[in-house]
């Protein structure tokens, strides 16, 4: 399975000290158990990541898009001390996105990886 994240959640990553092998952690987790914190449905999932040092539930919540055993998208990222959830218009607008993800062909994974658009987490 190929993950990626996108440039604003990079950016965001890198910020808050997230790292590329929680991303991978996240994506076992729900991998192996098919569970996150939230199934938003369309493949989209809402999953808590611990702040360096503390535990999950006062940290940051992750959306990815997850297709089984296909390509995993980080997209958004949040605290749980800054906002409480995600509204229904960005549910909505974050399923359309995941299904155009899901749709792009291999070539243009590459495209996107050379403007670093995405970044592949390995």
């Amino acid at each position: 399975m190929r993950t990626f994240k996108n440039s604003w959640f990079t950016r965001f990553a890198a910020k808050e000290g997230i790292t590329d092998g929680e991303l991978k952690a996240i994506v076992n987790d729900v991998l192996e158990t098919g569970q996150a914190e939230a199934n938003l449905g369309g493949g989209v999932y809402k999953v808590r990541v611990a702040r360096p040092g503390e535990g999950k539930s006062g940290g940051h919540r992750v959306i990815v898009f997850f297709k089984s055993e296909f390509r995993t998208f980080s997209v958004y990222g949040f605290e749980k001390s800054d906002r409480a959830n995600i509204g229904q218009r960005e549910k909505r607008d974050f399923k359309k996105n995941a299904k155009d993800d899901f749709a792009l062909t291999d070539e243009q994974i590459e495209a996107w990886l050379r403007r670093e658009s995405l970044v592949e987490v390995f």
